[in-house]
């Protein structure tokens, strides 16, 4: 019988006894993607299919790492038989013509990659009046919990993919809180592990020195399952299962300004001082107005090199450029500008790559950074605080209301390092998660705080309610 909250694990282990195939799961995923997604509820999570039902493989090998399991990935990896586009209507005429490598690893473990899950378009470097959720190829993905509210972003599909029970496992990318949020707005779990780690090649860029594909999935384990094969390691999955002497840094500003997220935090640090975890409080500096322009202009000055180095590649004459895409939209308004406009990208081609002032810019926002992190990772293993408040309602045309989140994010995006996000509680019946912020190339002891510190809060899988308002 299909179970659409069982972690990916137990799945797996199902398959192997023989209890269920893994022909039945990818049956039982494409019907709740037509259920739920498409008609129903109408999540709006997933953009297109690689399988029909008849066309199901009945040659999955259960002895590999996913065993046949359905997986979904986000609509910036290329994959062979799904459209790759970002979300935007200029790639849609452009089909992927090979497996990006963080594919092939998932297809070489036994995954059955099914789909595409829709994204905020662009990865939200569009605009800063972006819905997240939202592209001109996919429309917008409601929040599996509450219809109007946001799924996050700019991973928004494989978070509402996760938390809907459509797949178990799911692949998002982040470049500041792009796994994160929709991990937190969902009830999920995600990881942003070192930027490098995962290859890159295949992934549709923003910018090399911020931008990882991650995993996401209901559990640190599954996460660091995911995670193992996209990075071609080993040691996470066991990671996630260690208990060892830990020591956490509480970091006194990453908090929201919603009342209910921030108690949820409280219970929380109360819960893992009770459990024999040794915590200290780490008083850290918020950005200041200069280090988030920093941040912002780095990303467009590198966004003009790196995306219009892609589009080169796998496009042709008509668009090769960062200008090229400007055009295009233009030519497009009627669907491509409705809600929206693309000042971040005229802004990007004005900035014109990495010239000018953008050396000096990354190494102060550089300097920054890992300044920070040393400073708050100096005597202890990892650092938490809150992520961001319970999902706004998503208005088309108004952008996002990130005014309740805390600043966990940036750093470790800024400095390459890893971040995860588990599920911390539900409040006005939403859920909202816990940041959990290691060292560089550290993704064991990452994942050993996080699999310790879900094992604590004892939350479980989370179920979504499904209401429409």
């Amino acid at each position: 019988m299909f179970e659409p909250y069982f972690a990916a694990h137990d799945q797996i282990q199902k398959i192997r006894s023989g209890v269920v195939s893994a022909e039945e799961y990818v049956r039982a995923s494409l019907d709740r993607i037509e259920s739920i997604d498409s008609a129903g509820y109408k999540l709006n999570s997933v953009v297109a299919l690689s399988y029909k039902v008849g066309e199901i493989s009945k040659s999955a090998d259960a002895e590999l790492p996913l065993a046949g399991l359905p997986v979904l990935i986000k609509d910036n990896v290329e994959a062979l038989g799904l459209p790759g586009t970002a979300g935007s209507l200029a790639l849609s005429r452009y089909p992927v013509k090979k497996d990006s490598t963080i594919v092939a690893r998932l297809r070489a473990a036994g995954a059955q990659i099914i789909g595409a899950t829709n994204l905020s378009e662009w990865a939200n470097i569009r605009s800063t009046e972006s819905t997240s959720g939202w592209s001109g190829v996919g429309g917008l993905t409601a929040n599996a919990w509450i219809h109007e509210r946001s799924a996050g972003g700019s991973s928004s599909g494989s978070g509402a993919a996760i938390s809907a029970g459509l797949v178990s496992l799911a692949v998002g990318t982040e470049t500041d809180g792009s796994i994160v949020c929709p991990a937190s707005l969902n009830g999920c779990v995600g990881i942003k592990p070192t930027v490098g780690s995962v290859p890159r090649d295949g992934v549709i860029p923003i910018s090399s020195s911020q931008d990882s594909p991650g995993s996401m999935a209901r559990t640190v384990k599954d996460t660091a399952l995911l995670l193992e094969i996209m990075m071609g390691t080993h040691g996470l999955t066991e990671a996630a299962t260690q208990h060892r002497r830990l020591k956490i840094g509480v970091v006194n500003s990453w908090i929201t300004n919603h009342e209910g997220t921030d108690l949820l935090l409280e219970s929380a640090i109360n819960l893992l001082s009770k459990s024999g975890l040794e915590l200290v409080e780490v008083e850290l500096s918020p950005p200041n107005d200069e280090t988030g322009k920093d941040e912002y202009e780095v990303m467009l000055h590198e966004l003009f090199d790196d995306l219009g180095g892609y589009l080169e590649t796998r496009c042709d004459e008509n668009l090769a450029t960062l200008l090229d895409l400007i055009r295009f939209n233009e030519a497009n308004a009627a669907r491509e500008l409705k809600f929206f406009g693309q000042e971040l990208f005229e802004q990007a081609s004005l900035l014109g790559g990495r010239r000018g002032e953008y050396s000096k810019k990354r190494a102060r926002n550089l300097e920054w950074a890992t300044s920070t992190l040393n400073k708050g990772l100096e005597g202890v293993d990892v650092l938490i605080g809150a992520t961001y408040s319970p999902a706004w309602v998503s208005s088309l045309g108004q952008g996002d209301d990130y005014s309740n989140s805390s600043w966990i994010t940036m750093a470790p995006a800024i400095a390459g390092t890893p971040i995860g996000c588990i599920p911390m509680g539900i409040t006005d019946g939403l859920p909202v998660g816990l940041g959990i912020v290691s060292r560089k190339d550290d993704e064991v002891g990452l994942i050993g705080a996080m699999g310790q510190i879900e094992r604590v809060l004892n939350i479980g899988i989370l179920e979504p309610t499904f209401l429409k308002k």
